[in-house]
Protein backbone atom coordinates (compact mmCIF):
# COMPACT_ATOMS: atom_id res chain seq x y z
CA UNK A 1 0.00 0.00 0.00
CA UNK A 2 1.55 3.18 -0.98
CA UNK A 3 2.70 5.96 1.58
CA UNK A 4 0.78 9.14 0.80
CA UNK A 5 3.19 12.45 0.29
CA UNK A 6 3.44 15.34 2.29
CA UNK A 7 1.27 17.57 -0.70
CA UNK A 8 -0.88 14.87 -1.29
CA UNK A 9 -2.03 14.17 2.58
CA UNK A 10 -1.25 17.80 4.46
CA UNK A 11 -1.25 18.05 7.83
CA UNK A 12 -1.15 21.09 9.98
CA UNK A 13 1.85 21.19 12.44
CA UNK A 14 -0.91 20.25 15.54
CA UNK A 15 -1.48 17.19 13.40
CA UNK A 16 -4.74 18.61 12.20
CA UNK A 17 -5.91 17.96 8.76
CA UNK A 18 -4.87 20.93 6.35
CA UNK A 19 -8.37 22.95 5.57
CA UNK A 20 -10.84 22.15 8.08
CA UNK A 21 -8.10 22.01 11.23
CA UNK A 22 -9.74 19.07 12.52
CA UNK A 23 -7.93 15.79 14.19
CA UNK A 24 -9.28 12.25 14.37
CA UNK A 25 -12.27 11.55 16.60
CA UNK A 26 -13.38 15.23 16.21
CA UNK A 27 -15.94 14.26 14.32
CA UNK A 28 -19.24 12.05 14.24
CA UNK A 29 -20.05 9.53 11.76
CA UNK A 30 -23.40 11.31 11.15
CA UNK A 31 -22.44 14.55 9.63
CA UNK A 32 -24.45 17.60 8.93
CA UNK A 33 -23.62 20.09 6.27
CA UNK A 34 -24.21 23.56 5.58
CA UNK A 35 -23.24 26.35 3.60
CA UNK A 36 -23.26 29.16 5.72
CA UNK A 37 -21.08 29.27 8.89
CA UNK A 38 -23.65 31.15 11.11
CA UNK A 39 -26.15 27.74 10.56
CA UNK A 40 -23.81 25.67 12.25
CA UNK A 41 -24.63 27.20 15.18
CA UNK A 42 -27.99 27.00 14.20
CA UNK A 43 -28.36 23.65 14.49
CA UNK A 44 -26.13 22.70 17.25
CA UNK A 45 -27.99 24.83 19.71
CA UNK A 46 -30.49 21.95 19.24
CA UNK A 47 -27.68 19.56 20.81
CA UNK A 48 -28.34 17.99 24.55
CA UNK A 49 -24.34 19.08 24.98
CA UNK A 50 -21.74 20.41 22.66
CA UNK A 51 -18.17 18.58 23.35
CA UNK A 52 -16.27 20.52 20.66
CA UNK A 53 -16.67 23.65 18.30
CA UNK A 54 -13.67 24.44 15.51
CA UNK A 55 -13.34 27.21 12.59
CA UNK A 56 -10.62 27.60 10.39
CA UNK A 57 -11.66 30.12 7.16
CA UNK A 58 -15.28 29.13 6.12
CA UNK A 59 -15.25 25.62 7.77
CA UNK A 60 -16.66 25.83 11.06
CA UNK A 61 -17.66 22.60 12.60
CA UNK A 62 -19.53 21.41 16.22
CA UNK A 63 -20.22 17.96 17.82
CA UNK A 64 -22.46 17.00 20.32
CA UNK A 65 -25.23 14.53 21.08
CA UNK A 66 -28.98 14.96 20.54
CA UNK A 67 -29.86 11.85 23.35
CA UNK A 68 -27.41 9.31 22.81
CA UNK A 69 -26.79 9.91 19.15
CA UNK A 70 -23.22 11.42 18.33
CA UNK A 71 -23.89 14.31 15.36
CA UNK A 72 -21.45 16.81 13.73
CA UNK A 73 -22.59 19.99 11.60
CA UNK A 74 -20.16 21.30 9.43
CA UNK A 75 -20.41 24.40 7.05
CA UNK A 76 -18.89 23.48 3.97
CA UNK A 77 -19.03 27.11 2.39
CA UNK A 78 -20.16 27.70 -1.44
CA UNK A 79 -20.09 25.09 -4.32
CA UNK A 80 -18.47 22.14 -4.82
CA UNK A 81 -15.17 23.35 -5.12
CA UNK A 82 -15.36 23.84 -1.66
CA UNK A 83 -17.00 20.16 -1.59
CA UNK A 84 -13.82 18.41 -2.59
CA UNK A 85 -12.05 19.56 0.03
CA UNK A 86 -14.49 19.11 2.93
CA UNK A 87 -15.72 15.50 1.89
CA UNK A 88 -12.09 14.62 0.67
CA UNK A 89 -10.31 15.53 4.13
CA UNK A 90 -13.16 14.06 6.71
CA UNK A 91 -13.21 11.06 4.43
CA UNK A 92 -9.19 11.19 5.04
CA UNK A 93 -10.23 11.86 9.21
CA UNK A 94 -12.16 8.89 9.45
CA UNK A 95 -9.99 6.36 6.70
CA UNK A 96 -6.35 7.03 6.59
CA UNK A 97 -3.92 6.58 9.25
CA UNK A 98 -2.20 10.07 10.00
CA UNK A 99 1.07 8.58 11.53
CA UNK A 100 1.69 5.77 8.54
CA UNK A 101 0.42 8.11 5.49
CA UNK A 102 -1.72 5.14 4.88
CA UNK A 103 -5.27 4.22 4.10
CA UNK A 104 -6.56 1.84 6.51
CA UNK A 105 -8.01 -1.75 6.24
CA UNK A 106 -11.14 -1.01 7.00
CA UNK A 107 -12.88 1.61 5.80
CA UNK A 108 -15.36 3.89 7.82
CA UNK A 109 -19.06 4.55 6.08
CA UNK A 110 -20.17 8.09 7.39
CA UNK A 111 -24.06 9.67 7.10
CA UNK A 112 -23.98 13.18 4.97
CA UNK A 113 -27.22 14.96 5.58
CA UNK A 114 -26.99 18.27 3.52
CA UNK A 115 -29.47 21.15 5.09
CA UNK A 116 -29.47 24.03 2.05
CA UNK A 117 -31.19 26.46 -0.22
CA UNK A 118 -32.42 26.61 -3.78
CA UNK A 119 -34.22 27.73 -6.29
CA UNK A 120 -37.45 26.27 -7.51
CA UNK A 121 -37.29 24.92 -11.39
CA UNK A 122 -41.29 24.93 -11.46
CA UNK A 123 -43.88 27.03 -11.00
CA UNK A 124 -45.68 24.58 -8.61
CA UNK A 125 -42.96 23.58 -6.22
CA UNK A 126 -44.07 26.41 -3.68
CA UNK A 127 -41.56 28.94 -1.44
CA UNK A 128 -40.28 27.59 1.61
CA UNK A 129 -41.12 24.22 1.19
CA UNK A 130 -38.21 21.68 1.55
CA UNK A 131 -37.22 19.47 -1.35
CA UNK A 132 -35.75 15.90 -1.08
CA UNK A 133 -33.33 15.47 -3.95
CA UNK A 134 -33.73 11.74 -5.91
CA UNK A 135 -31.03 12.63 -8.53
CA UNK A 136 -28.17 15.38 -9.06
CA UNK A 137 -26.99 16.29 -12.20
CA UNK A 138 -23.88 18.38 -11.84
CA UNK A 139 -23.11 21.09 -14.33
CA UNK A 140 -20.29 22.31 -12.38
CA UNK A 141 -17.33 19.80 -13.82
CA UNK A 142 -16.11 18.02 -10.32
CA UNK A 143 -16.62 14.80 -10.74
CA UNK A 144 -15.26 14.44 -14.00
CA UNK A 145 -11.72 14.48 -12.17
CA UNK A 146 -12.53 11.12 -10.67
CA UNK A 147 -13.26 7.42 -11.43
CA UNK A 148 -17.02 6.87 -10.60
CA UNK A 149 -19.34 3.87 -11.90
CA UNK A 150 -22.95 4.75 -12.74
CA UNK A 151 -26.08 2.67 -12.11
CA UNK A 152 -28.32 2.01 -14.63
CA UNK A 153 -30.43 4.74 -13.51
CA UNK A 154 -27.91 7.09 -13.49
CA UNK A 155 -26.36 5.90 -16.85
CA UNK A 156 -30.25 6.65 -18.27
CA UNK A 157 -30.39 10.34 -16.51
CA UNK A 158 -26.80 11.12 -17.54
CA UNK A 159 -28.05 10.05 -21.36
CA UNK A 160 -31.06 11.98 -21.03
CA UNK A 161 -29.43 14.84 -19.91
CA UNK A 162 -26.73 15.22 -22.54
CA UNK A 163 -29.64 14.90 -25.38
CA UNK A 164 -30.91 17.56 -23.71
CA UNK A 165 -28.51 20.18 -22.54
CA UNK A 166 -24.93 19.24 -24.49
CA UNK A 167 -25.88 21.67 -27.10
CA UNK A 168 -26.66 24.59 -25.06
CA UNK A 169 -24.93 24.23 -21.53
CA UNK A 170 -21.02 23.92 -22.25
CA UNK A 171 -20.28 21.65 -19.54
CA UNK A 172 -18.74 18.08 -18.63
CA UNK A 173 -21.99 16.34 -17.10
CA UNK A 174 -22.16 13.97 -14.42
CA UNK A 175 -24.82 12.25 -12.48
CA UNK A 176 -25.36 10.79 -8.63
CA UNK A 177 -28.57 9.39 -7.20
CA UNK A 178 -29.08 10.31 -3.02
CA UNK A 179 -28.16 7.04 -0.95
CA UNK A 180 -31.29 4.95 -0.38
CA UNK A 181 -30.79 4.04 3.13
CA UNK A 182 -30.87 7.98 4.06
CA UNK A 183 -33.37 8.97 1.36
CA UNK A 184 -36.23 6.54 2.51
CA UNK A 185 -36.03 7.94 6.10
CA UNK A 186 -36.96 11.64 4.57
CA UNK A 187 -39.05 10.52 1.58
CA UNK A 188 -42.46 10.23 2.81
CA UNK A 189 -42.22 13.61 4.44
CA UNK A 190 -40.65 15.80 1.94
CA UNK A 191 -41.25 16.19 -2.40
CA UNK A 192 -38.94 14.72 -3.84
CA UNK A 193 -37.03 15.58 -7.49
CA UNK A 194 -34.12 16.31 -9.69
CA UNK A 195 -31.52 18.64 -8.75
CA UNK A 196 -29.16 21.10 -11.17
CA UNK A 197 -25.90 21.89 -9.37
CA UNK A 198 -24.41 24.69 -11.06
CA UNK A 199 -20.81 26.13 -11.13
CA UNK A 200 -22.00 29.74 -10.15
CA UNK A 201 -24.91 31.78 -9.05
CA UNK A 202 -25.29 34.61 -11.94
CA UNK A 203 -25.10 33.44 -15.28
CA UNK A 204 -24.67 29.90 -14.24
CA UNK A 205 -28.04 29.74 -12.68
CA UNK A 206 -29.63 32.18 -15.07
CA UNK A 207 -29.70 35.44 -13.35
CA UNK A 208 -28.61 39.18 -14.67
CA UNK A 209 -26.83 42.18 -12.93
CA UNK A 210 -24.83 43.84 -14.97
CA UNK A 211 -22.73 41.24 -17.40
CA UNK A 212 -24.97 39.87 -20.39
CA UNK A 213 -25.33 36.12 -20.15
CA UNK A 214 -24.63 33.53 -23.18
CA UNK A 215 -27.35 31.01 -22.42
CA UNK A 216 -30.52 33.62 -22.41
CA UNK A 217 -32.88 30.25 -22.07
CA UNK A 218 -31.70 28.47 -19.95
CA UNK A 219 -34.16 29.07 -17.41
CA UNK A 220 -36.65 27.25 -19.50
CA UNK A 221 -34.84 24.76 -20.55
CA UNK A 222 -34.13 23.40 -17.47
CA UNK A 223 -37.95 23.76 -16.67
CA UNK A 224 -38.67 21.64 -19.52
CA UNK A 225 -36.31 19.26 -18.45
CA UNK A 226 -38.04 15.50 -17.31
CA UNK A 227 -36.72 12.00 -16.82
CA UNK A 228 -39.11 9.37 -16.27
CA UNK A 229 -41.92 10.39 -13.40
CA UNK A 230 -39.09 13.09 -12.45
CA UNK A 231 -38.98 16.66 -13.23
CA UNK A 232 -35.77 19.48 -12.60
CA UNK A 233 -37.29 20.58 -9.24
CA UNK A 234 -34.30 22.98 -8.45
CA UNK A 235 -31.02 24.12 -8.24
CA UNK A 236 -28.49 25.37 -5.95
CA UNK A 237 -24.70 24.49 -6.15
CA UNK A 238 -23.52 21.75 -3.77
CA UNK A 239 -25.66 18.72 -4.08
CA UNK A 240 -23.92 16.83 -7.52
CA UNK A 241 -20.88 17.56 -5.95
CA UNK A 242 -21.96 15.50 -2.75
CA UNK A 243 -23.99 12.80 -4.26
CA UNK A 244 -20.82 11.82 -6.65
CA UNK A 245 -17.84 12.34 -4.02
CA UNK A 246 -20.04 10.13 -1.47
CA UNK A 247 -20.67 7.45 -3.92
CA UNK A 248 -16.76 7.89 -5.23
CA UNK A 249 -15.83 7.51 -1.46
CA UNK A 250 -18.39 5.19 -0.45
CA UNK A 251 -20.54 7.32 1.98
CA UNK A 252 -24.16 7.55 2.06
CA UNK A 253 -25.57 11.10 1.29
CA UNK A 254 -28.69 13.02 0.88
CA UNK A 255 -29.67 16.50 0.40
CA UNK A 256 -32.63 18.69 1.21
CA UNK A 257 -33.30 22.29 -0.07
CA UNK A 258 -35.61 24.59 1.34
CA UNK A 259 -36.93 26.93 -1.87
CA UNK A 260 -36.13 30.40 -1.15
CA UNK A 261 -36.70 31.83 -4.82
CA UNK A 262 -39.15 30.16 -7.75
CA UNK A 263 -37.46 31.11 -10.64
CA UNK A 264 -40.37 30.65 -12.79
CA UNK A 265 -42.95 32.62 -11.01
CA UNK A 266 -39.61 34.99 -9.93
CA UNK A 267 -41.18 35.21 -6.45
CA UNK A 268 -38.33 35.08 -3.01
CA UNK A 269 -39.49 33.70 0.08
CA UNK A 270 -40.49 36.59 2.95
CA UNK A 271 -39.19 34.70 5.79
CA UNK A 272 -36.61 32.59 4.55
CA UNK A 273 -35.11 32.02 8.02
CA UNK A 274 -38.61 30.53 9.32
CA UNK A 275 -38.20 28.22 6.46
CA UNK A 276 -34.87 26.95 7.31
CA UNK A 277 -35.76 26.42 10.84
CA UNK A 278 -38.59 24.00 10.59
CA UNK A 279 -36.32 22.59 8.14
CA UNK A 280 -33.51 22.31 10.59
CA UNK A 281 -36.32 20.71 13.29
CA UNK A 282 -37.61 18.09 10.82
CA UNK A 283 -34.02 16.91 10.07
CA UNK A 284 -32.83 16.29 13.53
CA UNK A 285 -36.51 14.91 14.69
CA UNK A 286 -35.42 11.92 11.86
CA UNK A 287 -31.56 12.14 12.38
CA UNK A 288 -31.63 11.07 16.46
CA UNK A 289 -33.13 8.03 15.26
CA UNK A 290 -30.38 6.92 13.06
CA UNK A 291 -28.14 3.86 14.12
Amino acid sequence: MPTLSETDLILNPDGSIYHLNLLPGDLATTIITVGDPDRVEQISHYFDRVELKKQKREFVTHTGYINKQRISVISTGISTDNIDIVFNEIDALFNIDFKTRQVKDTITSLNFIRIGTAGALQADVPLDEAILTKYAIGFDGLLPFYEKLESLEEEALLKAAQYDFSHYIPAQYYVAAASPSLFNIFEKQFRSGITATCGGFYAPQGRLLRALTSKPQLIEKLNQFHFRDFRLTNFEMETAGIYGLGRVLGHHCCSLSVIVANRITQQFSRDPQRAITRLIEQVLERVALLQ
